[in-house]
């Protein structure tokens, strides 16, 4: 069965999701959400929330999908067991360890592994679903046909609808590095929103908001979608507003049950939001919206007069007072509190010539856009409670005690009333009887088949039927609620046979770099060619190419995604941050784990020691010490860059960062370099040209 998987930041947009035809619901709580800033769910509502959804039968997903750092271990765990105990129905977590440690300490947990994991190849799917995970997000650079390969036996999630990251998502550290507010932690500043200049030796080429994406819509080739191995359809939006929750649930759930959408909805969509739309890389078509990072909205009309005090606009579609509009060359934007017609009399709405007051000195022609419609609102906002489909079977018979049986198709009640007994003089009839069982007022409940099973001549007392109504439903609406948990159990650790190492380790570039530092424990280079010419060195170790969709790992890498490997050495962009993450890498065939280059020199000494006094063994990981972090991977080459030179961003503030394609994806460094000294028991990595 396919699934349409809904966004919910608060109650109000948890209900919208709901009503308006969800499958299933994603949240975050107050701590360890991606969406930190969204309003979220406290501990309250998360248990109202379970009740609601299950009473609808609908599945309810808590995304715990931060990077967790070692203090913060034991309230995470604590988290997940209050929502495993109350009855969530899976977690949605980035974290390697906390993944690999749930899985171990709840038999019958559900984990999907967020899209941060960056689950960007059929290896770290393979990976995931030999640890367990039931479900995997799949990067939102995969395409439709490269899913069609996945061929592993896990549930697929893909997002169909909404804001895209233009970084493959968990390796953006744009925003960590520069305000120390991680993207993996919940806290992204939105550095791809804001205007660049690009420049190559030295001359200007391109300049704009060059790394902000359109919005992804993928409605018009939306059957291919259902067609296709991908079991759950996502929608982004946990920061969006109820009535938009509504809508696009609404819109994706005409469009999956064969209704389709009109010319209208599409309107709406761009009143609701919009950034100009893109099927995105499921259908390889373009991303970028270079012009603006904002919401468009729709056109409606044109400036065609404006002075210092009012703007005339000629509207082709009707503008209401509270409207908010945006001039399209200017970028300047407005809430209408004023709207007046031609004869200058305030009105609530117009439809042809109207006037607003120009309280942003508009002082150019220009086109009109609608970026929010307070009517369009109200009127979503105004929607239909869901129903639940039930049957009814009424059963009586003079002497035997009523029976009503009460089924929604999975679950069937069936409670007893009063003794039934012959009427005396004027017995109850069997249209009476169907209209006193199937009054269900403002319950979730209706009526979609009633029989009925009755012998002639009975009495029953109205007030019988409500009791066994009402009985019925109540047992239905807790046995709809119910749920079955098996506990934890006790997770052992093992001393594992890792050898720890304090060497010094370097990326090289060229082979005069490598013939040069031979000396050093691990060589890293890039070029495959150069490894193989030198791979006899025991000590020389390929870095492996970044997001190949189906490529084979060989011996002896420097690897930059999750996968069965024996021997080889995780990168930075592993997100790795407490011990659990260290030791199952351990665990799992890696040799050396590299920890994220989020961590600040006292947790690294910090997760060193917790280790040991954890585990007993001091572990074998790697820091970075001298390079330039890389702030963005970008699949493809989205600023038509000449493969193989380097150019520079530069931001508003002067800082520039170094940029390159190297044939499939485009490189964003750090302006300035990472410099660390820690002198603790692990490898410390440089950079061989920042060393001279």
């Amino acid at each position: 069965m396919k699934e349409l998987l809904s966004p919910a930041g608060n109650m109000k947009s948890l209900r919208a999701a709901i009503f308006g035809g969800a499958d299933a619901v994603y949240v975050g709580m107050k701590e360890f959400s991606a969406r930190k800033f969204a309003h979220n769910f406290t501990r309250e509502e998360i248990i109202e929330a379970i009740r609601l959804c299950h009473l609808y039968g609908v599945r309810l997903y808590v995304a715990l999908n931060t990077m967790i750092k070692d203090c913060e271990v034991d309230s995470f765990l604590e988290l997940v067991d209050f929502l495993y105990l109350n009855g969530v129905d899976a977690f949605i977590i980035q974290d390697f360890g906390m993944i690999a440690l749930l899985l171990e300490m709840y038999e019958d947990i559900e984990i999907h592994a967020s899209t941060q994991f960056n689950n960007s190849n059929i290896q770290t799917i393979n990976f995931l679903k030999e640890l367990g995970v039931k479900r995997v997000v799949l990067a939102r650079e995969l395409t439709l046909n490269e899913i069609k390969q996945i061929d592993v036996d896990i549930e697929l999630e893909v997002f169909i609808h909404g804001a895209l990251c233009i970084s493959y998502s968990g390796n953006c550290l744009f925003s960590s590095m520069l305000g120390s507010r991680s993207a993996n932690r919940g806290e992204c500043t939105g550095c791809c929103r804001l205007p660049y200049e690009l420049y190559h030796k030295e001359k200007k080429v391109k300049t704009g908001y060059l790394l902000s994406t359109k919005e992804l819509n993928t409605c018009s080739r939306f059957e291919e979608l259902l067609t296709s191995n991908i079991m759950s359809f996502k929608i982004e939006g946990r920061m969006k507003s109820p009535e938009y929750v509504y809508f696009i649930t609404k819109f994706y759930r005409n469009i999956i049950d064969g209704k389709g959408y009109t010319d209208q909805d599409i309107e709406t969509l761009k009143i609701l939001f919009h950034r100009e739309f893109t099927l995105g890389n499921l259908f390889q078509e373009q991303l970028m919206n270079c012009k603006s990072p904002n919401h468009v909205g729709l056109k409606i009309g044109k400036v065609i007069g404006f002075k210092k005090d009012k703007i005339k606009i000629e509207l082709d579609r009707t503008l209401y007072q509270e409207d908010g509009i945006r001039f399209s060359k200017s970028g300047k934007g407005m809430i209408v509190n004023f709207l007046y017609n031609k004869n200058d009399l305030l009105v609530n709405h117009s439809e042809n010539i109207c006037y607003v007051k120009n309280q942003v000195g508009l002082d150019v022609l220009d086109d009109v856009y609608l970026t929010s419609s307070k009517h369009l609102s109200d009127e979503l906002l105004n929607y239909s409670l869901r129903k639940v489909f039930i049957t009814m079977k009424f059963t009586a018979y003079i002497g035997q005690k009523s029976r009503l049986t009460v089924s929604d198709g999975v679950h069937s009640i069936t409670c007893y009333g009063e003794v039934c007994e012959e009427a005396k003089s004027s017995p109850i009839s069997k249209e009476r009887i169907k209209q006193q069982l199937c009054k269900l007022g403002n319950t979730i409940y209706e009526v979609h088949h009633f029989e009925d099973d009755i012998q002639e001549q009975l009495f029953i007392s109205i007030g019988g039927l409500n009791r066994l109504r009402r009985e019925c439903l109540e047992k239905l609406e807790e046995v709809r609620c119910s749920f079955e948990r098996k506990g934890k159990r006790k997770v052992y650790f093992p001393i594992l046979n890792v050898q720890c190492t304090k060497y010094d380790t370097i990326i090289v570039d060229n082979e005069q770099e490598l013939l040069e530092s031979l000396h050093y424990a691990r060589v890293y280079v890039r070029d495959i060619l150069l490894f193989q010419q030198y791979k006899t060195y025991p000590n020389i170790y390929f870095i492996e190419k970044e997001n190949y969709f189906n490529q084979k790992s060989i011996n002896r890498c420097l690897v930059h995604e999750y996968q069965s490997v024996n021997g080889s050495i995780s990168d930075y962009s592993f997100n790795i941050g407490n011990i659990y993450s260290v030791y199952y890498l351990l665990k799992y065939g890696y040799s050396c784990v590299t920890l994220s280059v989020e961590l600040t020199d006292q947790e690294v000494s910090s997760l060193i020691q917790k280790f040991y006094q954890r585990f007993c063994f001091y572990p074998n990981i790697e820091v970075v010490c001298l390079d330039r972090v890389e702030l963005m991977l970008i699949k493809g080459n989205i600023l038509d860059l000449i493969e193989g030179q380097e150019y520079q961003l530069v931001d508003f503030k002067k800082r520039s960062y170094p940029i390159y394609f190297d044939g499939r994806n485009t490189h964003i460094d750090h302006y300035k370099l990472l410099v660390r000294n820690i002198d603790e028991r692990c490898n410390k990595r440089y950079h061989y040209k920042y060393l001279k």
